[in-house]
């Protein structure tokens, strides 16, 4: 008899049978609301009824057609409609299955167009857990260790984290800056530096946004340097953030930008995209992949980036963030870290991708009591998930197509856990 590798830890002790919407629903029939959201990817909902659709139908037409032997409308059309959304200038794509492979293409791509060796990634980063992605992430220990050596080749910068820092943003934004050029003088010469990769908002780092001097800053140096600056969109992207991409709040332009989760709404498709110059330096045989670009994902992708359009779903995950960043923040305030008592330390993030930190009394991170925040809210109805180095970072990143009801859910749910767990 064979079972999952005791290594797969669930963060519910839920057994999904159906989703509809923001909602799961278990084997008990019992409702549950759902601000995991898969990790940000069901961005329009479980089973919402246009993309189940577009993907039945296209399940009966063709399920699989390996692109690099053969083409597909599904792909021809999903490219063409990506190119309304995707920065200017970035009109070349390459798709693949996951963010990991996604950013392992960015990362190759960056490299063979340089001719350089290096990566510049920046601390609490996530970008995956195959070898060259790990080697990137540096949000938590366990996603890199135990079993080395890693990719060569990669420096690590600090991220402009004021929480952390206990600093004013100006401050940490200064001292990032100062400690990237830092690195270029003494670790990675320019001329060994063939890209900066940086999510615009923290993901499994603890939900932390970027800032527009500091992102502003790095466009600045990788122009003046020739270093490429790859965006990792996966979770922050297709409209997570309450903008399509989450460094439209920052005023900056990407070299090249890695998308994933929301992309599909459930179904397995990465792509890369960046100007078809840059793409074209990419070495023959270096792009590729059995499942890249599957026909029913496409189709998926098609259906999700109408949904998107047609609900106006960016301009609901701004409001809607405003909504649960502000009802986040009372709870925050009625339940502070003080002497003896631990507390919510901190509220942050952007749109539907918005964190609360479980301090202790003297400020640091408690991820006992996170998990015991996660364990009561699912007792609720109220699925939840950590982030964080120490796992006390408690994160809501519903479907994009929560109402305004559901959001006043979630909070009731939420202080009445915040309540029972702190007191």
């Amino acid at each position: 008899m064979s079972a999952l590798s005791p290594v797969l830890k669930q963060a519910t002790p839920v057994l999904a049978e159906r989703g509809e919407g923001v909602h799961l629903y278990d084997t008990s029939g019992r409702r549950h609301l759902d601000f995991t959201a898969g990790i940000g990817v069901t961005s329009t909902g479980h089973c919402h009824p246009k993309v189940t659709a577009a993907a039945q139908e296209q399940v009966g037409k063709l399920v699989h057609g390996q692109y690099t032997t053969v083409l597909h409308q599904p792909l021809l059309t999903l490219t063409e409609r990506l190119g309304e959304v995707l920065p200017e200038a970035l009109d070349s794509l390459f798709f693949a299955n996951s963010g990991s492979e996604g950013v392992e293409a960015a990362m190759r791509l960056a490299k063979q167009a340089a001719g350089r060796p290096n990566i510049v990634v920046f601390q609490g980063s996530f970008h995956g857990r195959t070898l060259g992605a790990a080697s990137l992430t540096t949000s938590a220990a366990k996603v890199r260790s135990g079993f080395g050596p890693l990719m060569p080749g990669v420096a690590v910068a600090p991220f402009p984290n004021a929480y952390y820092y206990g600093w004013d943003e100006e401050t940490a934004t200064k001292f990032a800056l100062r400690e990237l050029d830092q690195i270029l003088a003494t670790i990675s010469a320019p001329a060994d530096t063939a890209a900066f990769i940086i999510e615009p908002v923290l993901g499994d780092g603890g939900f932390v946004p970027a800032n527009t001097a500091f992102l502003q800053g790095l466009r600045e140096r990788a122009d003046r340097h020739g270093i490429h600056l790859i965006l990792d969109e996966v979770q922050a992207g297709f409209g997570r953030t309450g903008k399509f991409w989450g460094h439209d709040h920052f005023g900056v332009r990407p070299d090249i930008l890695v998308t994933a989760k929301g992309l599909a709404s459930g179904f397995p498709l990465s792509a890369i995209a960046a100007s078809e110059a840059l793409m074209a330096k990419a070495w023959p045989g270096s792009q590729g992949g059995t499942y890249g670009g599957n026909a029913v994902s496409c189709a998926a992708a098609i259906a999700t980036l109408d949904v998107i359009k047609e609900e106006k779903l960016v301009e609901n995950a701004a409001e809607r963030g405003d909504q649960l960043i502000a009802g986040l923040r009372e709870i925050a305030a009625a339940h502070p870290a003080s002497e003896g008592v631990g507390g919510i330390g901190n509220v942050r993030g952007l749109g539907l991708m918005l964190a609360s930190e479980i301090v202790d009394s003297e400020g640091n991170p408690d991820g006992a009591t996170a998990g015991k925040l996660l364990a009561a809210a699912a007792e609720r109805g109220l699925l939840l998930l950590p982030c964080g180095a120490h796992g006390n970072v408690v994160r809501m990143l519903p479907p994009l197509v929560v109402n305004e009801n559901q959001i006043d859910e979630a909070l009731r749910l939420w202080g009445e856990t915040v309540t029972a767990v702190l007191g």
